[in-house]
């Protein structure tokens, strides 16, 4: 399976089946295999003793049972992470070996109760399991599945003396994932995407563009001067990404939001087709997050009833993001966006 310029869009796992199963789980995973995505996407944070853990955050009372550890109470604390004053407990502040003895619980158990039943019943998966896990569901179905990680707060976590791209390489290297393998890095912050390419780490490299602020590593830099990420969604911004890095990955927002189809002017931040087309002209990929079907991630138009937890129209909301021409997306529930992308296959066909 290669990374590019296909005749049909990527359709990656956004940690794991996360609509179906707490995200990051061995559970999440195995299903988003079973369910056809080509890629699976971990985030990834750090121990004290080095090791990379699969969670959404270095904090963590949100998606595992600390909170009710008696045990850990103590760990419990406030720090300044990218900026922002965060309150809980952190990763950096566990060994793998106490980590190892909580378990996942669903981030957003109203929305979805369903996950939420396999709540306390899960544990933590560190990167190289999630690496075993994959060449074993490999080897069963005969099917390989790329790697898309991500690098949470790098630039925090290598002040603490743990550099996330070093302990990837390492990672990568013990369980034989650098022998050319589908593997792609994306991040907020470019600094820890240029450091694997020093290291030669294998793989394409991709910049993740939010849709407000500025990149931390680059705030950390240069202040109140940091370029914000709409700087680097302009056709002058793409032209300095490339050769840099490999593509680009976006909200869902720059595509198919309320502008998305508007001219800009010269020098603005470019949406939809236009944003799609330009990195492409770059040799940028451009990459979509997050496909979800609840009303609650919905925009006007595509929800259905009043739940904030029912499916909406999935489908033609999907399909727009779809039809920008992007070379992959992200989807908590990567059946659904397979169905999208062949029911868009079967449209043009």
């Amino acid at each position: 399976m290669a990374f590019g310029h296909g005749p049909a869009p990527l359709v990656i796992g956004h940690r794991g089946a996360s609509g179906y199963r707490p995200e990051h789980t061995a559970a999440a995973y195995s299903l988003a295999v079973a369910l056809g995505a080509d890629a699976v996407e971990p985030d990834l944070v750090a121990t004290r003793d080095g090791v990379l853990v699969v969670r959404h955050e270095n904090e963590i009372s949100g998606t595992t049972d600390v909170a009710t550890r008696p045990e850990f109470a103590a760990r419990r604390t406030t720090r300044e992470i990218d900026g922002r004053r965060v309150a809980g407990w952190f990763t950096e502040d566990f060994t793998w070996a106490e980590l190892a003895t909580l378990r996942a619980r669903e981030r957003m158990g109203k929305t979805r109760p369903q996950s939420a039943t396999f709540d306390g019943r899960l544990p933590l998966l560190r990167l190289r399991d999630l690496l075993g896990l994959l060449d074993r569901d490999a080897e069963r179905s005969g099917r390989g599945v790329g790697l898309v990680a991500e690098f949470k707060h790098a630039s925090h976590f290598a002040e603490l003396g743990l550099p996330l791209d070093e302990l990837f390489a390492d990672e990568l290297a013990a369980a034989g994932w650098d022998d050319g393998r589908p593997v792609v890095a994306e991040a907020f912050e470019l600094d820890v995407l240029d450091r694997l390419a020093r290291r030669g780490v294998a793989g394409k490299r991709v910049f993740l563009l939010e849709a407000s602020g500025a990149p931390a590593d680059l705030v950390r830099a240069l202040g109140s001067t940091a370029p914000r990420f709409d700087v680097f969604a302009t056709n002058d911004g793409l032209a300095g990404l490339a050769g840099r890095v490999h593509g680009v990955s976006v909200d869902t927002g720059r595509l198919v939001g309320r502008d998305a189809g508007a001219v800009v002017p010269a020098g603005a931040p470019l949406a939809g087709t236009g944003l799609v087309d330009a990195a492409h002209d770059h040799g940028l990929d451009v990459y979509a997050w997050t496909l979800r079907p609840e009303n609650r991630f919905l925009r006007q138009g595509f929800r259905r009833g009043s739940a904030k937890s029912g499916w909406g129209d999935w489908l033609g909301a999907f399909a727009r993001v779809l039809e920008t021409g992007v070379d992959g997306v992200f989807a908590d529930h990567p059946d659904l966006a397979v169905e999208a992308r062949n029911t868009l296959d079967t449209t043009r066909g």
